[in-house]
């Protein structure tokens, strides 16, 4: 996956994407943290990537996403491992 930085200020953030499904999940996320006053994506055209805008107070943009992540990994694994119990 492609990630590109468009915009970076302390507590704003403009990343570039081209998993749609990826930005979901990340802003799914984000948007549990209370620092986080916007995490959101759009999409000019289904033929463009993914644009996905973090704007905080409290912490960076950058560990917002960089938290973000890594509570989704977190959760995906435990969610994985679960799963093959199940079976």
């Amino acid at each position: 996956m492609e990630i590109k930085i468009l915009k970076d200020e302390k507590n704003l953030l403009e990343v570039q994407l081209d998993n749609q499904t990826i930005a979901e999940l990340v802003r799914v996320y984000l948007n549990q943290d209370s620092n986080v006053k916007l995490g959101v994506w759009k999409r000019e055209h289904y033929s463009k990537p993914v644009v996905m805008r973090i704007e905080t107070e409290g912490k960076t943009a950058k560990k917002a996403l960089h938290d973000a992540i890594a509570k989704a990994q977190k959760d995906l694994k435990k969610y994985g491992d679960e799963f093959k119990k199940a079976k």
